[in-house]
This record gives C-alpha cells, structure tokens and sequence, in this order.
C-alpha cells in the first residue's frame, strides 16, 4: 500500500508540473539582434517562386521575451511570404523566444513583373511597434521574359511527337513567330523547345536562355540552330534559377540536342553551363559537311557530358569544354571530328569520375530485346585534335578505344596531355602509343597547365604553363579573347597571361 501512496504521489507532482507554464516573458523592448539587416532574395523571373531564404532573430538577454508583433510592412497586399517559427503568414502576434535563444524567419516571394511599378521590389519585416520597433529590408530584382512552355488539358502535359511518333518528352514545337530569339529580355523554356523540320531557330547575340528542370532544345531532322553571339554579347544558355547559390550546380536542365538530320547547327561565341549534358550531337549528315560548327565557346559543369557526339561531324576552334561529371568531350560511334585550339580539362569533384576528359570510339554497346549484348560499329573518318590541351585531375584524360570492325582514323598534333598510366592498363592499347608518329606529332605528356582556377572553371593559362609556345600556325588566328596568336602560338583556346 505504501508503494501505491508513493507512485500516486509522484504521479500526481507530474501532472501538476505540465500544467505549470514553462517559463515566464517580459514584453520585447527593442534589443533583438539579426543575422543580416537586410535580405536579398537575388534575381527571379516574372511569376516564378524565389527559393527560400532565412533570418535568424536572437535574443541574447537572460529574459525570455514577447514579441508583441511580427508583420510585413505592405502588410497582406506584399507579395512576401513569411514563416516564423513554422508557421506561415504576414502578420504574428505575441511571438516568443527564450532567454539567449533564437528563431528563424523563412522567406520567400512570387512577384508578377507587369503589377510592380519598380522592378527592385522591396519590403520591410517589422518586429514589434512603437519605440521598440525594429526592422530588416527585403529587396528583390524581378525580371520580365519570354516564356516558351507547353500545354496543359486533362490529359496532362503536351508530349512531343517525333519521327511520327508519341514521345514521353514534354515540350512542343516552336511557331514560326518564335524562330528569332532576341537580347530584349530573357527567354525562360519549360518543357522541350524543338525546331521543327526544314526550319531554323536564330538566336541574336546576347540572348540568354534559361531552361526549367528537364527541359531544353531539340534541333529537329532538317532543322539547324543559328547561335551567333558576339565576344562582347554573347549568348548564354543556363537553367532558369537565379539565385548565387545555383551559379554552378550541375544538372539543373537538360540539353542541347541536335537530333540525326539535323543540319549545318552553329554555335559561336555562346556560354553552355549547368546542365546534365551540355550539346548532344545524333547526326553524322555529311562527312565534308559539318553537323555542329563551334567556335569560341565555353561549356561548364554539366553532370554528365560537355560534348556528347554520335556518330556525327563536330568542326571545334577555340573551344573550352571545363568540368563534368563525365567527359567533356566524348566522339563516340564513329563520325568525323576536327578541334583546333581546344582545351578539355576536367577537374570535376562533385563525385567519382569514372570517364577521361576526351573520349573517342567508333562502336556503342546495347543490349537486344532478348536481354543480349550486342555492340555496333561506324567508321571513324577522322578525330584530329591540333595545339589542344587535355588536362584533368585523373591519372589518363584522353582514352581511343578502337574496335577493328569499322575504320578508325587519327591525328593529335602540337598537343598536351594528361596521360600517367601508372598501373599499366594501357599497355596494350595500340592508339595509345604516343611514340608513333604516323598518328602523333610533338605530344607534351603530363606537362603543367598552369591554368587560373580549375575550380571556378577558369582555365586561362598563366606564365608558368608548358603550353606555352608549342603551337604551330593555323587558321585560328586569335583566341577565344580575341587576342592575336598569329606569332608565339600557346595550346589551347587562350594565349597566356600573367596572374
């Protein structure tokens, strides 16, 4: 019985301590402190969500506090959202904090360009009133764009149809009132923007493009993309948040892609960046006749390749193809691929890389409906690289994995490459026998690069580098920067400076 009188006892001091309120709060007397006084929600579209950003309030007296309000100076009309301590709103009354603690306020915003009357939109969180009234600003860019996205019935999503058939891709065919893409004011795309056959997509000189998740261009058969940027304007394909904290995430979009017939596709003075593959090539057209001219262009951490051709014909000059989840440049099933002044250095460290920067073959591996493996091959016309750069942080950055089956024809000149087989696995492989010289002339092995930032994907190289002077003269006669190499010609798409 006695053991019953205690349990009930203590039972009983439980209970009457959960009603008991935890603490006690002084009114807020105007000492809050903040993380930052004001915050900046970086640039966003017309009508597209912001990403969410925090506050953090403190309270460092030794008084658990009161609140007594915490609200939006436009008050509900403000196209701010807020979340204060998990629960969203405009206008919080009564909000506490303990002594020497702290909470964190979300937010976020949608702004529709044509109701505002100034493009940076402001704002103010105001905490408490009166005297003891303190405050943090918001401020927001807010651009207007053309937007290109497909339909939406009950059926879902419009897909595309292509070759005649009914595809899973979302997206739709471009009218022939969007074929010019002009610098007035960014496009954002949704979904596939596809060129339909016989047509060409002009993209103006300083025209950015801004692709949504899983979204991009397709160049339909017959089709051509005309991309003619400037040194000065040049035009930027990239994913649509703008946010500092997505400037280089990978894989925020999908690719480029110039399906097999398309034809005579450019690519000049252009920024390819953040998506999963930067440009994937299908057709081969014709062996004289380049499917994708590029020249004097950038192309950065896409998750899985800069250059995906396939059997096609790449005509490459003063190319810089940086860090990506796999290669960077890969010409794979065959076809013809010319690159002049082209540096490919892949210093990706977002995970394991298991490709080198430059990959060339002439098959591809599938497995049949009946789950065997089967591998086709296409001749290889040509996959000649002249003053390039190859560079990596893996042990073998360049790698020709030939099959005998089909022709498999190559020429590296005045080049330097990151090639340590330090395990041997290469030994055997013929094309990789850097000595011959019916395939290789004046090959610089593991040489330093001496590039600026590999990590911020700056591969100007700098006055220490080995590539300096090893070119010999072509048509390319000034780089990327435009600056002359007419004479003291450096590997690479630039020449180089000091730094």
């Amino acid at each position: 019985m006695r053991y019953v009188y205690c349990f009930l006892l203590v039972f009983l001091l439980i209970i009457s301590s959960s009603c008991r309120k935890d603490f006690e709060t002084i009114p807020s007397f105007g000492s809050l402190e903040f993380s930052k006084d004001t915050v900046f929600l970086d640039t966003i579209f017309s009508n597209i969500g912001s990403a969410t950003y925090n506050l953090k309030v403190y309270n460092k007296s030794n008084k658990a506090i009161t609140i007594p309000e915490i609200k939006l100076e436009n008050g509900t009309t403000s196209n701010y959202r807020l979340n204060v301590d998990g629960t969203p709103g405009k206008d919080f009354k009564n909000v506490e904090i303990l002594a020497n603690d702290s909470m964190y306020v979300f937010v976020e915003t949608t702004i529709d360009f044509n109701t505002v009357t100034n493009p940076l939109y402001t704002d103010k969180i105001l905490f408490d009133n009166g005297n003891n009234q303190q405050d943090v600003d918001l401020v927001t860019l807010v651009q207007d764009a053309h937007f290109i996205f497909p339909a939406k019935n009950n059926m879902g999503i419009e897909t595309l149809t292509i070759d005649g058939k009914d595809s899973k891709i979302q997206g739709r065919f471009l009218k022939d009132n969007e074929l010019i893409f002009t610098d007035d004011k960014p496009y954002v795309i949704y979904g596939y923007a596809a060129v339909p056959n016989d047509k060409t997509l002009t993209i103006n000189p300083g025209a950015k493009l801004h692709f949504h998740r899983n979204s991009g261009l397709i160049i339909d058969t017959k089709a051509s993309l005309k991309a003619n940027g400037t040194l000065n304007k040049k035009i930027v394909f990239q994913g649509d948040r703008l946010e500092h904290s997505f400037k280089d995430i990978p894989g925020q979009w999908g690719t480029i892609w110039m399906r097999a017939g398309s034809k005579e596709n450019v690519l000049n003075n252009t920024l390819i960046k953040n998506g999963i593959v930067g440009v994937l090539v299908d057709s081969i057209g014709h062996n004289s006749s380049p499917t994708l001219t590029i020249k004097n262009t950038e192309i950065y951490n896409n998750s899985s390749y800069g250059i995906l051709g396939r059997n096609t014909n790449i005509l490459g000059k003063n190319l810089v193809i940086g860090n990506t989840g796999q290669s960077s440049l890969a010409c794979t099933f065959g076809g013809t691929y010319n690159f002049t002044h082209a540096t490919f250095s892949n210093f990706w460290n977002n995970s394991l890389r298991q490709l080198p920067a430059v990959l060339v073959n002439n098959f591809i591996i599938f497995t049949n409906n009946n789950g065997q493996e089967n591998t086709l091959t296409r001749d290889l016309f040509a996959a000649n690289f002249t003053n390039c750069i190859i560079d990596g942080n893996n042990n073998i950055e360049f790698i020709l994995d030939k099959s005998d089956k089909s022709l498999f024809n190559y020429n590296i000149k005045n080049s330097m490459i990151k090639f340590n087989d330090i395990n041997n696995s290469f030994t055997n492989n013929l094309e990789l026998k850097f000595d011959n010289t019916i395939h290789y002339q004046n090959i610089y092995l593991n040489k330093p690069s001496n590039f600026k930032d590999v990590f911020s994907n700056s591969f100007i190289i700098g006055d220490k580098s080995e590539a300096i002077n090893k070119g010999i003269l072509t048509t390319v006669t000034s780089d990327i920067l435009g600056v002359n190499r007419a004479t003291n010609i450096d590997l690479g798409a630039y020449q180089h400076i000091t730094f």
